[in-house]
């Protein structure tokens, strides 16, 4: 994929970017783009007991704002429903956290992506 693309392609690519950093953190993903009537969260893994609800933000640099800026209390709370959902769907409720990847892709075809991984982004 061309980093320059349109923003949805940009945004599944920081997915992926995102996914393989948690899998490199020791996580399993156990699902990509979990949708519910009340949203989506782009990823949802698991480490251990605990469980993450990731959003991942991807943006070309920051200078203009950080890209967690766009996870706002709307978001949240759908992220919140959606993850309740996923929950009652398991039958269990294990120890799990919100947290946000904000997928910097640079300038220029050979730019290394910069990632930082918010956890506890927000609490219910």
């Amino acid at each position: 994929m061309k980093k320059s693309g349109n923003s949805h392609e940009r945004g599944k690519y920081g997915e992926r970017i995102a996914a393989r950093h948690l899998e490199r953190q020791g996580y399993r993903i156990l699902k990509q783009n979990y949708r519910s009537r009340f949203g989506e969260i782009d990823l949802i893994a698991q480490k251990g007991e605990l469980l993450i609800f990731c959003e991942v933000k991807t943006r070309k640099d920051d200078s203009f704002s950080a890209a967690r800026e766009a996870v706002d209390r709307h978001k949240q709370h759908r992220m919140i429903l959606t993850a309740s959902k996923f929950l009652a769907e398991q039958g269990e409720e294990p120890v799990s956290r919100f947290d946000v990847i904000e997928v910097y892709l640079g300038e220029g075809l050979l730019a290394k992506p910069r990632i930082n991984h918010i956890e506890n982004a927000f609490t219910l």
